[in-house]
């Protein structure tokens, strides 16, 4: 551990274990407060799960993860260090792009919609992040490229151009963009929403592969089953706060707040 992670670990008493450590998050647009508060604690190689209604954060909470949102108060380490941010003294002071890029490079994203580069193969799109961001020869990246394409089911299509893809193996193909990177741990923003049911499952598979490969991952989606299954905790999110945490079997099975009983019997 560097010494900067390791100051920061100690003054903000991260557990050793912990991967994600999110203290009193707090985000506001404009007069909306959209998080009033969250605190979350994600081990690594641990699976967290986020559920909840629509326009209760869920998803600006993960956005503010990698700094896609700034912080209106209270803090985010990711493997002990901020993401967007560097702590000198008392007072945090946001980094130039250039150190932004590289810290993000560590924390790899999925969104509802694939965000593949249209005019790009598919091995093209897997290996210009690694090639550009850090360094890595192009032959190596390839190779690489290659092994993240039969991980994820798609050797066949290297070649392939995101259009002459279904929606559930472009998914796959941008899971694979994003480990080409080597994150430290992955976001997925409710990643099979846009999907049609029947291609749910290929993506839901690669993401259960990952989850037995001990990648840290922190999940937010509507699907239950999954969240129970793979799931190490469990949290609801209603309003910008978190009602409910757990372990994910025994909260869906009997949940202890009546706001989360009540969605859980709508989504069931």
């Amino acid at each position: 551990m560097s010494e900067a992670r390791k100051m920061n670990a100690d003054r903000f008493g991260v557990p050793a274990e912990s991967m994600i450590f999110a203290r009193n998050v707090r985000k506001t647009f404009g007069a909306l407060e959209v998080l009033k508060g969250v605190d979350l604690d994600v081990p690594k190689g641990s699976v967290a799960c986020i559920i909840g209604p629509s326009g209760s954060g869920k998803s600006t909470f993960l956005r503010c993860m990698n700094h896609l949102e700034k912080l209106t108060g209270g803090i985010i380490l990711v493997d002990g260090d901020f993401v967007g941010y560097d702590l000198v003294g008392d007072k945090l002071y946001e980094l130039r792009e250039n150190q932004l890029c590289r810290r993000r490079a560590e924390i790899g994203m999925l969104f509802q919609s694939f965000n593949l580069f249209s005019h790009m193969t598919v091995m093209e799109n897997l290996i210009q992040a690694p090639v550009q961001v850090r360094g890595t020869h192009v032959e190596q990246a390839k190779e690489e490229a290659a092994a993240l394409l039969a991980r994820v089911g798609l050797s066949d299509k290297e070649a392939a151009y995101p259009r002459q893809l279904s929606g559930g193996q472009q998914q796959r193909v941008a899971i694979a963009r994003a480990l080409a990177m080597k994150p430290k741990v992955l976001l997925f923003d409710e990643p099979t929403s846009a999907l049609d049911p029947e291609l749910v499952g290929e993506v839901l598979g690669a993401m259960r592969d990952l989850a037995e490969s001990g990648m840290t991952m922190v999940v937010v989606t509507h699907e239950i089953a999954f969240a129970r299954e793979i799931g190490d905790q469990l949290v609801f999110m209603d309003q910008g706060q978190i009602v409910e945490r757990g372990n994910p079997r025994e909260m869906i099975n009997d949940p202890q707040s009546p706001r989360t009983r009540e969605f859980l019997s709508r989504v069931l």
